[in-house]
């Protein structure tokens, strides 16, 4: 399926063609909450935005909203756009459009990526273009914050007989993430036996001994390259300001784009759990998420195409590692890019914004890449 230059055109002029449509289904997607682990309302919006452009959808026992476009055999090209946001359910969204921006929490991490998806298997309908390889959209649950990536994990596994390649669909236009930062997040708790401040003093408080773990993995020195990180996000604990705690927890996230030095990371912060807290306590780790390392050679076929289509709007693209759905297919050796539609800004806070023009190029870039990458898995 090579493209003529009159087909790339009319991909770019029919891309400006849906900016307003894709703006207005941001908007409506957005307003829909869809705190991690709670997507269910929006999963059912979504579905019925497919069901209304023609489309017959599935559901998987996670949540996953999926789609496919082609014969219903064969290889695939898996898209993932996902649903959930890091807010609460209570959260007020307000959703607004002031000229050329839009305005909501959530609005482009990630409303505007499944606005696009959504958008662009109607412009292969109406371009007339059949892939040589069929397409699955899959809208999918569980990306953010302790989500795990469980929705990008369901869906790789679903289609992993027949999955040819990864596009996710997410972050900011101009950027190609094709190295997958791994993470790891734990629980620490401290339990000893509590008791009165002033009637049991000298009895090991788990607060003091959940202050020394925290205090050494502080100390912690990690390499610069590969770039290597932890942060103490949460801290919760005890009981009133006269007891001794007999509990404290800590959250703790650790990244790398090393397997080897994510790993060398653990290791150190289990022996100062181990070890930390003082006579009389105990520390214990619970694994709340863990995230797999992966990468994509830059010189990949895949990556090449994305380049090439980000070239294609004369954007020069810029290759980076992050922690995306793709985490899991580059972990497995599955081929896999994360590209933008959109330059998005202040994401997770209430006042995330992203400008409309830029969704144009965002369009036409994903329909290149995606009717390329067809053509690339189908030889």
């Amino acid at each position: 399926m090579t493209l003529s230059k009159d087909e790339l055109e009319r991909m770019r002029s029919l891309a400006r063609e849906y900016v307003e449509e894709v703006a207005t289904l941001t908007q409506r997607i957005c307003r829909v909450p869809a705190p991690t682990g709670s997507e269910q309302q929006r999963a059912a919006f979504v579905t019925g935005l497919f069901e209304e452009r023609g489309y017959r959808c599935e559901h998987d026992e996670v949540g996953n909203v999926y789609v496919r476009r082609g014969r219903g055999t064969g290889p695939v090209l898996l898209l993932l756009a996902h649903l959930d946001t890091v807010f609460p359910q209570d959260t007020p969204l307000n959703v607004r459009r002031e000229g050329d921006v839009l305005y909501g929490p959530g609005i482009g991490d990630n409303s505007l990526s499944v606005a696009s998806m959504l958008t662009l298997l109607k412009m292969l309908d109406l371009l007339k273009l059949e892939t040589p390889i069929d397409i699955v959209a899959a809208a999918n649950v569980g990306e953010e914050g302790l989500g795990n990536l469980r929705g990008a994990r369901a869906a790789v596994e679903r289609y992993k007989q027949q999955l040819g390649a990864v596009i996710a669909i997410d972050g900011n236009l101009g950027y190609i993430v094709n190295e997958a930062v791994g993470s790891l997040r734990w629980r620490i708790t401290v339990n000893g036996p509590g008791g009165h401040s002033y009637g049991a003093f000298g009895r090991p408080s788990a607060i003091h001994g959940l202050a020394r773990i925290i205090a050494r993995i502080a100390e912690i020195q990690v390499p610069k390259d590969p770039k290597t990180t932890y942060n103490v996000g949460v801290i919760d604990g005890g009981t009133s300001v006269n007891t001794i705690a007999a509990s404290a927890s800590a959250l703790l996230d650790m990244r790398s784009t090393d397997v080897l030095a994510l790993d060398r990371l653990a290791d150190e912060v289990r022996t100062i759990v181990k070890t930390a807290p003082g006579e009389g306590l105990q520390g214990v780790i619970t694994i709340l998420g863990e995230r797999p390392a992966g990468k994509i050679a830059p010189d990949a076929p895949l990556v090449h195409l994305a380049q090439e289509a980000l070239r294609w709007i004369e954007i020069e693209p810029r290759l980076v590692a992050s922690s995306t759905d793709v985490n899991i297919p580059l972990s497995q050796g599955i081929p896999a890019v994360c590209v933008g539609v959109s330059q998005g800004r202040q994401a997770h806070t209430l006042e995330e914004w992203v400008p409309v023009a830029p969704i144009a190029d965002g369009l036409a870039q994903l329909l290149y890449l995606i009717t390329h990458a067809c053509e690339q898995l189908a030889h």
